[in-house]
């Protein structure tokens, strides 16, 4: 018995729409993978990556984990991004917040999840070094200014990771960039907190 049948019909309606709207979409997605972006973003189901740029599969390389964070530990979240800049060459890095974040609140509620809060210290961290700037605000507020917070620092943990310093040093272009998703109203934010090689911040 097939498991989950309902995905798999989605799956097929899927294809036949893709494949009447292009006839060699898969074709050509087949023979190579050439993205301009990747998108480091948070796990959220209600966030995801391709629909809210509006790209088709192929167009935009995807790391996801909770509250979007960049650690200079975590093995996972390097390969993929030495891959994009190393390899597949990529342009743009977004790192993708998005506010009434799961990972976020829990981390300034202090809360306790079991093995997650080992890496939510890292979110608690993050409240800790803001902690005059976000005390004073309501809880609303705080809330919303963490999850932005957050993308900034990740932002910067992205720039001083020795992948893309190295491939600044090399002359490659590559950008990188600190956005926020609002649930709410599923538009984008530009946190201006752009970087690149030869420009520094507010790049465009």
């Amino acid at each position: 018995m097939k498991l989950l049948k309902p995905l798999f019909d989605n799956n097929r309606r899927w294809a036949e729409r893709i494949s009447k709207e292009d006839p060699t979409f898969f074709e050509k997605l087949a023979k190579q993978q050439n993205p301009e972006y990747l998108w480091i973003g948070c796990s959220d189901s209600r966030v995801p990556s391709n629909q809210i740029i509006d790209l088709l599969p192929g167009e935009v390389f995807v790391h996801r984990n909770i509250a979007n964070m960049v650690i200079h530990t975590d093995l996972n979240c390097l390969s993929v991004l030495q891959y994009a800049v190393d390899v597949l060459k990529v342009k743009h890095i977004m790192v993708v917040g998005h506010y009434g974040c799961g990972g976020v609140r829990a981390a300034m509620n202090q809360d306790r999840l079991g093995l997650i809060d080992n890496w939510l210290g890292h979110l608690r961290d993050i409240h800790r070094f803001h902690c005059a700037e976000l005390e004073p605000m309501t809880d609303q507020k705080r809330f919303d200014r963490l999850c932005e917070l957050n993308v900034i620092e990740q932002v910067s943990n992205v720039v001083s990771t020795n992948i893309v310093q190295e491939a600044w040093d090399r002359g490659q272009d590559v950008a990188i960039h600190g956005w926020i998703y609002g649930i709410n109203n599923g538009l984008l934010t530009d946190l201006d907190v752009t970087i690149d090689r030869l420009h520094g911040r507010n790049f465009a």
